[in-house]
């Protein structure tokens, strides 16, 4: 009887809530008339005389709103990276939901709708006035300008540490307030109006957005493609969509693989990015958008064209994976997969368990050139892992250490990997999570292990029976780039819930190290690039991080091998201290069946120091050494206590956070910025959950490098170049986060400070100085309240 009463009253709760809602909405339509979603499809460019979108008003956009508002991860999914995401407006849902039973209708920006109205079938809520268009409306009417004014009248308090009433915890609940509900967002949060727990606009910077929300919020006129530009279009969509087999299964396999990229034609400036897409129209025909889950799903028409459209949103680091498409690459690719002499003979189908398996999908095209292309820009390939959707959240990334270093088997090599027969034979053993859809079981890891257990055993059963007394198993298997190319090492480090991948080898002494092979790299992005669903359920994604340890373990075998074959057993027991026999047997596993010793030459009673040694001058001239610590500009003083903060070692290494900024001012005023990187040791990663009980804080380090090294900063220190000593023999003393508070007392710029607009603004345009290719806006929603 009580659960009945229960059902009842929680059936009336929301039938009040249900009409409240409804009322809120119909007063305001009496008020201001009904809302019209397509009002911003239909609107016209700004005229001359009023503010300009591209030109004023998203620069302050830019600066102040997508450093928290980008990509997946934007609060209430509100992009505000373009006028589209703008228009689009919010919602309640959130991406990074991995909880859901249930996989999730995707809502990409440029992708999964094309008008605002479509937006608001998908449950999204206007930020500006889709109401009557005057003046007032404008203002009353739009949650970004009230909300805009609640900052203004109500600012950051008057302290150095934000209140607890502030939420800054990345899982928190957003308050995703519409306008209808705005009255009861500002009573119950008074101090959140926006930007959220940081300081306000300037007044210039506000009055430019208000004046722009009052006019109308109109769009400005299109920009046309430079005659330069359209040409390369043509020439690269002629590439793409030759009419041979061949041709058409080339074109396929490039395209899973550089659908994410931030393609650009020309290493000078200025830049200006595409995008590769799937298209049901073919060149000198207006696009018409296939839009998948994925980029090998069945695109529903007879023929898939490849097109390339011009990115739209604002540039942020988190994302920015730049790709040239220049002359030299398309001889490359032309040589490696279009010359040879092979036969492609029916193109493979868009059925799910062959397209989430490369190996099965694109047999026919040879896999030295996949291997090839992949090698030419191993970081970006690499990258699509860091920088992809996949990229949020500590249980998507605590599957790898804080600091690796990657090496690659060399593609001359005549290795049994590479052998179209050992790939036929073996690619029905390794089949992908995304295999099971975006639904998947919460159990499916148990039979994908068992899987990879069959796989091993096979692959050095094969790896025996084909390497003949002249294989010799040293560093001679190591690509070196052809001499030229810095993609042959790469340094991946992990920042607690994001990543970075560097090219070159930095850090000093890594935690580990990776070689990898054409298979493994291909299941690398397969499994968490093009496989991967960020809509997914909780089976798809816990499935998609358990399969990636049998990647790592792979990948770490494949390093151990080069050492003496007595002491491999130990290097695997430091990386994998108090692992569970289960888990560690799967790295074992590996070592089981295979019988060659190592041939490379070893001189100390430290092998495993000594292969990381041996590797590094082995690569030594085509390591990029750009972010090395050496290649710092700062003043001699400066310097030094940069070097001496690079050596600290233990506990107060682990006071620090992920990543730290520091801006080095010299007498002159100038300044240039470093990263410190916490390096966080633990006893293994094999576990899903407890990773604190794993933490080795004795074992942490620290990095310091020359310019940026991360996505998502958690602190910022301006320290003058005759203080950097004090500095530096701060940092070596930590020993409690509240002598940590005191540094930040000291020389730190607090997310509350009046100087943290100035320092952000500068910091922003050193890095586009240094480097406008690579430049992304960060992002600012792991920033420390200390």
């Amino acid at each position: 009887m009580n659960l009945l009463k229960n059902k009842r009253f929680f059936l009336f709760l929301i039938l009040v809530l249900s009409g409240c809602a409804a009322l809120g909405v119909y007063e305001w339509d009496e008020r201001y008339g009904v809302a019209n979603p397509a009002k911003f499809d239909k609107l016209e460019p700004a005229a001359v005389s009023m503010v300009d979108f591209d030109t004023e008003v998203q620069p302050i956009l830019n600066q102040r709103c997508v450093v928290c508002h980008a990509c997946y991860d934007a609060p209430c999914q509100l992009n505000l990276g373009s006028y589209e995401g703008l228009t689009r407006g919010a919602n309640k849902e959130y991406v990074y939901a991995a909880a859901r039973f249930l996989a999730a209708e995707p809502t990409r920006l440029f992708q999964d709708a094309i008008s605002t109205e479509q937006w608001r079938e998908k449950d999204f809520f206007p930020v500006l006035n889709e109401r009557g268009d005057a003046p007032e409306a404008n203002i009353v009417n739009s949650v970004m300008a009230q909300i805009l004014i609640q900052k203004k009248t109500h600012p950051l308090p008057d302290s150095e540490l934000l209140p607890d009433s502030f939420d800054l915890n990345l899982k928190r609940d957003a308050q995703c307030t519409s306008i209808e509900e705005f009255k009861q967002y500002k009573k119950k949060h008074p101090l959140w109006g926006m930007p959220y727990a940081l300081p306000g606009l300037a007044d210039a910077e506000y009055n430019t957005l208000l004046k722009w929300i009052r006019e109308g919020s109109r769009p400005s006129q299109p920009e046309m493609l430079s005659v330069t530009n359209q040409n390369h279009i043509k020439r690269w969509e002629s590439f793409f969509n030759q009419d041979s087999l061949k041709a058409q299964l080339t074109s396929r396999y490039l395209f899973e693989h550089l659908y994410l990229g931030s393609i650009h034609f020309s290493e000078s400036e200025p830049f200006q990015f595409f995008q590769l897409v799937r298209s049901a129209t073919p060149p000198g025909q207006p696009i018409d958008l296939i839009a998948t889950r994925r980029p090998y799903d069945d695109p529903g028409v007879e023929r898939v064209y490849y097109r390339i459209r011009p990115m739209e949103s604002t540039r942020v680091l988190k994302t920015h994976m730049p790709f040239l498409l220049d002359e030299a690459r398309m001889q490359r690719w032309t040589q490696w997969f279009l010359q040879p002499d092979y036969q492609v003979k029916t193109l493979p189908s868009y059925d799910i368990e062959l397209a989430s398996n490369p190996f099965k999908t694109f047999e026919q095209l040879p896999s030295s050139a996949r291997y090839r292309m992949m090698l030419d820009e191993s970081q970006y390939i690499i990258q699509g892992y860091i920088k992809g959707p996949v990229c949020r959240g500590n249980v998507a990334l605590n599957v790898i250490n804080d600091l690796f270093w990657v090496a690659f088997i060399d593609p001359d090599l005549q290795n049994a990997e590479l052998a179209q027969e050992f790939l036929n034979e073996y690619a029905e053993r390794v089949p992908l999570p995304a295999a099971d859809s975006s639904n998947a079981g919460l159990l499916n890891w148990i039979k994908y292990s068992q899987l990879e257990k069959n796989y091993v055993k096979s692959k050095t059963q094969f790896l025996n029976r084909h390497a003949g007394e002249d294989f010799k198993m040293n560093l001679d298997m190591l690509w070196d780039g052809d001499g030229h190319n810095e993609n042959a090492a790469l340094t991946i480090m992990r920042h607690y819930d994001s990543a970075y991948v560097l090219k070159g080898f930095f850090g000093g002494k890594p935690q580990t190290a990776w070689v990898i092979t054409y298979p493994l790299l291909e299941r690398i992005h397969y499994l968490l690039v093009a496989g991967y669903d960020v809509y997914g359920n909780v089976g798809h994604q816990l499935n998609t991080r358990i399969y990636m340890d049998f990647l790592r373990m792979e990948g770490e075998f494949n390093f151990l091998a080069f050492l003496p074959e007595n002491y491999r057993e130990q290097a695997r027991d430091q990386w994998y201290q108090g692992s569970v026999n289960k888990v560690k047997e799967y790295i074992y596993h590996y070592a089981e069946n295979f019988e060659r010793e190592t041939d490379v030459v070893f001189r100390t009673d430290n092998p495993l120091q000594e292969l990381f040694n041996l590797m590094k001058d082995k690569l030594d001239p085509v390591l990029n050494k750009d972010h090395q610590l050496s290649n710092g500009k700062a003043s001699a003083q400066a310097m030094s206590a940069l070097f001496d903060i690079d050596a600290v070692r233990g506990l107060a290494a682990a006071q620090l956070p992920p990543v730290s900024l520091v801006e080095v001012v010299e007498s002159d005023a100038s300044s240039n910025f470093f990263t410190i990187i916490s390096n966080s040791a633990y006893t293994n990663i094999s576990h899903l959950f407890g990773e604190k009980n794993r933490r080795v804080e004795s074992e942490d380090s620290l990095a310091v490098s020359t310019g940026i090294i991360g996505s998502y900063p958690n602190l910022f220190f301006q320290v003058k170049a005759a203080e950097m000593s004090e500095f530096a023999k701060s940092i070596s003393q930590l020993g409690s986060p509240a002598e940590l508070t005191t540094v930040i007392d000291r020389f730190g710029v607090r997310r509350t400070s009046s100087e943290f607009w100035s320092f952000t603004d500068r910091l922003h345009r050193w890095m586009e100085q240094q480097d406008s290719l690579e430049f992304g806006y960060l992002d600012f929603n792991r920033l420390s309240n200390l």
